[in-house]
């Protein structure tokens, strides 16, 4: 039995969907159950609020998608997957997860060492940003104003489809020969948000701009649409990271999983014209 967590966000909705798709069986963990689940998927709730939610979802499950949006909850989680009898832990981390002055790769490093630690068999996926991220934080500004706001500046950064990150673990979690490994997933080009703003004008037929803002701007209008301050601040050191370069490689890793080229942002662009308009 193989346990989704974090099933209902942006990657974990992809997992669901290829999992789904290749007819294995599988557990999808939500706080409260969507409306939309697949038929025959079998769901649990789990809340890493309510810790004791965690021990009864884990039961029978041999291998844990290990997911959580502020990473702090995944090293008890480890060690209650260790308890529980669970083998195998493929944990969603990100790309230059441990890499200093980075403070998401900080964070998602603890977790990564206490899972090493815990004598479990354990496989990373460290993505790039999201190419969905242009619709869950730009999409708003982009239908209303034609603009997309970012302290990025001219920063490129190869982000990737969460479509081929949620394929590419699918057949992690479905196959051996992945243990011990980390797999860096990016887009197969790096691109910067004027080609983005580019791109989405000839999908779209409008014109759409990129609007560059600074960190203090990208902060106050964070925490103002509610996102925790420390939450924030690691936004904008990742923005920060995006300006020195950081995240403009471009690794093979996503191509050998999925045995296809990962999708590129005007391909994305198109299948979700929809959203931006």
């Amino acid at each position: 039995m193989i346990l989704i967590t974090g099933a209902s966000g942006t990657i974990g909705t992809e997992v669901v969907k290829a999992l789904a798709e290749k007819g294995v069986p599988f557990r999808a963990a939500y706080r409260s159950r969507p409306q939309n689940l697949p038929a025959g998927v079998e769901s649990v709730a789990l809340d890493y609020d309510r810790p004791e939610t965690v021990a009864p979802a884990l039961q029978g499950v041999k291998t844990l998608f290990l997911l959580s949006t502020t990473v702090a909850p995944e090293v008890s989680v480890a060690k209650e997957a260790r308890a529980a009898g669970v083998q195998r832990v493929v944990k969603l981390s990100v790309l230059n997860s441990g890499e200093p002055g980075f403070t998401f790769g900080a964070w998602h490093r603890v977790a990564e060492d206490a899972i090493e630690a815990s004598g479990l068999l354990w496989t990373h996926l460290r993505p790039n940003a999201f190419m969905q991220n242009v619709i869950t934080y730009m999409g708003e500004t982009i239908k209303s104003q034609g603009a997309l706001y970012s302290p990025a500046a001219d920063a490129l950064v190869s982000a990737i489809d969460a479509r081929d990150i949620g394929a590419a673990a699918a057949r992690v979690l479905t196959e051996g020969g992945h243990e011990g490994k980390a797999y860096d997933l990016t887009g197969p080009a790096a691109l910067g948000y004027a080609e983005v703003a580019a791109t989405l004008t000839r999908v779209l037929g409008r014109p759409i701009t990129y609007v560059p803002i600074t960190d203090e701007e990208f902060k106050r209008g964070s925490v103002a649409a509610g996102v925790p301050e420390a939450y924030a601040d690691a936004l904008v050191n990742l923005n920060a990271n995006y300006r020195e370069g950081k995240f403009a490689r471009v690794s093979p890793d996503a191509q050998s999983l999925l045995g296809r080229a990962p999708a590129n942002f005007e391909e994305f662009a198109r299948r979700h014209t929809a959203a931006w308009k």
